[in-house]
């Protein structure tokens, strides 16, 4: 098995609509950006992964129709799909594809236009009709849930997700890439229209439409190509469930036992200690407080004192989303693997604005269906 880098990355400039182009118009972009990035021709990729949630929006095969967008014309061109973790999937599928000595350079995108589509329309109607639909009508709900187990188990207040929001959306004012470019104060957190109890609007992640894409190399040609490659120290992933009623609140267990399955092929013992950085997929602001629990961050219940005491800022002993997250940029295909190039930014620091100092370790994750997750671990030192 080959040891694997990521050597560059791109991404759209991300937004709720872009009507002036079309699905492969928007994937070139990002396609674009990242062989620029690395000094790397369409000619010297041996192979494309792409993905996007097709099946949400009834138009399926990506890999075909995208093909001038995405560079695969007479290579090889595998398509993934998982839904809402579809990013992270990709991010995943395509170290295993370069770590089995399929692809020595591997071009992987993932993308969504959602102003295109309509999610939760297709995730109503994805669940059950007699067990799940009436009480999971698209994802909010779902998430609602979550979060009101959460307050009451601990006492968790509105305030404490507030918190979350406005930590994000200062994150991204330094991201010229993220969809929503605007401080937020708690208390218009906390004004802004309720929409599923505890759920406000500000709570939630934007529908937006973008692409990005991640070139990832086998150790044969990833020195090669980079100054600083950013190595793949583990994945692991959990997609344990069948029914929404399956579903514990709390902990989220496919979060902690994918983590606690990657910390230890990573050699990771102290995430809070040992990682410089995360870039987590939480759609809603409070997932940003239960979910670091599930990751062994903090005691159960107290997600909410870690953020307040500062340490998961810019300058704090952890920061997580300095892009500003999912909480800002949502295209839902690419959104997984956006946190994947945001974490390779931070470790050969080319991260710009929004670069944190001396990042040597980070990590990943992807969420989406039943409440599956997905995690990558990276590091500047081959492993």
């Amino acid at each position: 098995m080959k040891r694997v880098a990521i050597v560059g990355s791109g991404q759209t400039h991300h937004t709720g609509s872009r009507l002036d182009v079309n699905g492969p118009e928007l994937i070139n972009e990002a396609v674009i950006r990242a062989l620029e990035d690395t000094g790397l021709k369409r000619k010297d990729i041996d192979g494309v992964l792409i993905g996007n949630m097709d099946h949400f929006e009834g138009v399926n095969g990506v890999e075909l129709w995208s093909i001038d967008g995405n560079g695969g014309l007479m290579k090889p061109t595998i398509k993934m799909t998982t839904g809402g973790t579809t990013g992270s999937t990709l991010a995943i599928g395509g170290y295993h594809l370069v770590a089995s000595g399929h692809f020595d350079r591997l071009l992987v995108i993932g993308w969504e236009k959602n102003s295109e589509s309509d999610t939760t329309g297709a995730i109503t109607t994805a669940f059950d009709p007699i067990w799940d639909r009436m009480v999971f009508a698209g994802a909010i709900s779902g998430l609602a849930i979550d979060a009101m187990n959460y307050c009451h188990k601990f006492g968790v207040t509105p305030k404490d997700a507030a918190r979350v929001v406005v930590r994000d959306r200062m994150n991204a004012l330094k991201n010229p890439f993220a969809h929503v470019r605007k401080e937020i104060t708690i208390e218009e957190v906390l004004r802004s229209p309720l929409i599923a109890d505890p759920l406000r609007l500000w709570d939630m992640c934007p529908r937006t439409d973008g692409a990005c894409a991640v070139i990832y190399a086998s150790e044969d040609v990833a020195e090669k190509i980079a100054p600083k490659p950013t190595w793949i120290l583990a994945a692991a992933n959990r997609h344990p469930y069948s029914y929404v009623g399956d579903v514990e609140c709390y902990p989220i267990t496919s979060l902690y036992h994918a983590s606690r399955e990657a910390y230890a092929k990573a050699g990771i013992k102290e995430p809070l200690k040992e990682i410089d950085v995360m870039e987590l997929y939480t759609p809603y602001s409070y997932a940003n407080l239960s979910w670091i629990e599930a990751l062994g961050l903090a005691k159960p219940g107290e997600g909410p004192k870690l953020v307040w005491d500062g340490a998961t800022e810019m300058d704090g002993e952890l920061p997580i989303n300095p892009s500003g997250g999912v909480i800002c940029t949502n295209p839902i295909g690419a959104t997984g693997l956006i946190r994947a190039a945001e974490c390779a930014g931070q470790i050969s620091g080319k991260a710009g604005d929004h670069q944190v100092p001396g990042v040597k370790t980070a990590l990943s994750t992807g969420f989406g269906g039943c409440f599956w997750s997905d995690i990558l671990i990276y590091g500047e030192k081959k492993p």
